[in-house]
């Protein structure tokens, strides 16, 4: 907050918001930027999807696509997302259309049946935490949630969870059983992890034999800049360390075709990759082929999918831009909130003083423009400084993008000058 400002001149700030507020109210608007979702415009790039594979249902090695089996996924599929997520064509699944199914299965099966590598299953043992670096997903936080996993937060910085609260955490204490890390264009806040980081994640020591890195790595792929951010290969790194067990990779073709017909992807190491087709042989007969054999045709091969995700960038650079530069012009040099520029992914976070992102949005939803809750970018939904607020600028199209951050402004001098 700006301190300098006279009793006179603050006053006359803050009459000046209250009426910004009051005009804002009166326009009667109803946008919505809580999620990540893709824009109709975006899904329209896939539109081709929709007629194939157009009466072929055999994939490259004589597989009638049409019928079961295949849990591993189609090799033509993973073959073109392999580079794109850094695993070996060998040590990739291609399962169901949602990398979060994915994860919701890894904690299960390690809840009630063995790791490779573990002493018990985790239901067994007494406690069992993760490590939340914040600000983080919220459906990560969902998960751990939902199962009874204690989450451990740790702050994040420009090169990722703060390692050394992270090594100190995983050494000292066996229940932390694992780390959630979007290691590329991270959700919220942007950042992408140091090839510095990567090591130690994959060298540390850990007090936990079973200790699993949930390395969800859903924007690969979304680069907004000329020049894409590459990160260091985990699974490399890991076994090179002797660790070669403990990294579960996940992504998803999501916000890359259709994003609820999407194809999801796991890689790991080979023990890892044959314990979970071990469990899902269980709860499946495999996964939906005609899906992936549309996702070859269409998408055809790894040079595809970046010609593919430049089109996507098309479409999304100027909504960020956008942000960038409205918040600028009505928040810069205000001492009011800072903001992220991120070079890919799906959002930008933007700060607000401490005690005040709960009272923004709830001044943005009485004047039409719904946020996602303060405090999601935290496990248990509680931000302990009350000032992270998530902006998911994908969905809404330019104009309305336009006016909900210019209303979104308006509550920030607003609840801040108050």
């Amino acid at each position: 907050m700006t301190t300098e400002l006279s009793p006179e001149a603050l006053a006359g700030l803050l009459d000046r918001a209250r009426q910004d507020y009051r005009d804002l109210v009166g326009l009667g608007l109803s946008l919505d930027l809580t999620r990540g979702k893709p824009a109709p415009e975006q899904l329209d790039l896939s539109e081709d999807l929709l007629s194939l594979p157009g009466g072929r249902h055999t994939s490259a090695d004589g597989t009638d696509v049409r019928n079961y089996g295949g849990l591993q996924g189609l090799p033509e599929l993973r073959e073109i997302f392999a580079d794109v997520l850094q695993v070996p064509v060998d040590r990739l699944i291609a399962a169901g259309n949602s990398s979060l199914e994915l994860m919701h299965d890894c904690l299960v099966h390690a809840l009630l049946s063995v790791l490779p590598g573990a002493e018990s299953r985790w239901v067994d043992q007494e406690r069992i935490a993760f490590l939340c670096p914040v600000p983080g997903y919220d459906r990560h936080f969902a998960l751990c949630e939902r199962f009874g996993i204690d989450m451990i937060p740790v702050p994040m910085t420009a090169e990722g969870p703060d390692m050394e609260a992270v090594e100190r955490l995983v050494a000292e204490d066996p229940a932390v059983k694992g780390i959630w890390c979007v290691p590329k264009y991270s959700n919220p806040d942007g950042v992408c992890y140091s090839d510095a980081t990567v090591a130690r994640l994959a060298s540390m020591d850990t007090a936990a034999p079973d200790f699993r890195i949930f390395w969800d790595n859903a924007y690969a792929a979304h680069h907004l800049t000329d020049e894409p951010v590459e990160i260091a290969d985990l699974l490399a790194a890991c076994a090179a360390a002797g660790n070669p067990d403990r990294a579960f990779v996940f992504g998803s073709t999501s916000k890359i075709t259709a994003a609820g017909s999407g194809v999801a992807f796991f890689g790991s190491s080979p023990a890892n990759v044959q314990w979970l087709l071990g469990n899902n042989s269980k709860r499946s007969i495999g996964p939906d082929k005609v899906n992936q054999l549309r996702h070859v045709l269409f998408l055809r091969d790894a040079e595809g999918v970046r010609r593919h995700m430049g089109h996507q960038r098309a479409l999304l650079q100027p909504k960020f831009e956008a942000v960038a530069r409205i918040l600028d012009a009505e928040l810069g040099g205000s001492g009011l909130a800072s903001w992220t520029s991120p070079k890919g992914g799906y959002f930008v976070t933007l700060e607000v003083p401490d005690g005040c992102a709960e009272e923004v949005v709830r001044r943005a939803a009485g004047a039409g423009i719904v946020l996602t809750p303060a405090g999601a970018t935290h496990p248990y939904g509680a931000d302990p400084r009350d000032a992270v607020i998530r902006i998911a600028p994908s969905y809404p199209g330019l104009p309305e993008l336009e006016q909900a951050i210019t209303g979104l402004a308006v509550c920030v001098r607003l609840v801040g000058y108050e």
